[in-house]
């Protein structure tokens, strides 16, 4: 009758504590915008390194000086997104769409 066993139905699992799932929000906006936020940004450096109509040398020192730019409005971005979904697809999207620039830049076919 109260009691938890076969004939009650199976246990219910205890929900996350608020504290506990802001903590793991923090965390997962965290590893997005430090490791998303490398990729998109070593991806965006290597696009604009290879399109801008300078030297090499001064291209590749220009697109470096726009990366620390870049990397920080990317972890940025981790933390202003409205959810965890949208700040998921929306790196995903971005890496994405620098790694077929850089592989089209590249001068391979599409």
């Amino acid at each position: 009758m109260g009691g938890w066993g076969p004939a009650a139905g199976p246990r219910p699992r205890p929900a996350l504590r608020p504290g506990v799932r802001r903590g793991a929000a923090v965390a997962v906006r965290m590893a997005a915008g430090i490791g998303g936020g490398y990729a998109v940004t070593a991806l965006a450096t290597m696009a604009l390194s290879m399109m801008l109509p300078l030297p090499r040398a001064e291209a590749v020192l220009a697109a470096t000086m726009a990366s620390f730019a870049l990397y920080a409005a990317t972890i940025i971005w981790a933390f202003a997104a409205r959810g965890l979904l949208r700040l998921c697809v929306g790196m995903a999207a971005a890496v994405m769409v620098l790694g077929l620039i850089v592989f089209l830049a590249q001068g391979h076919p599409a």
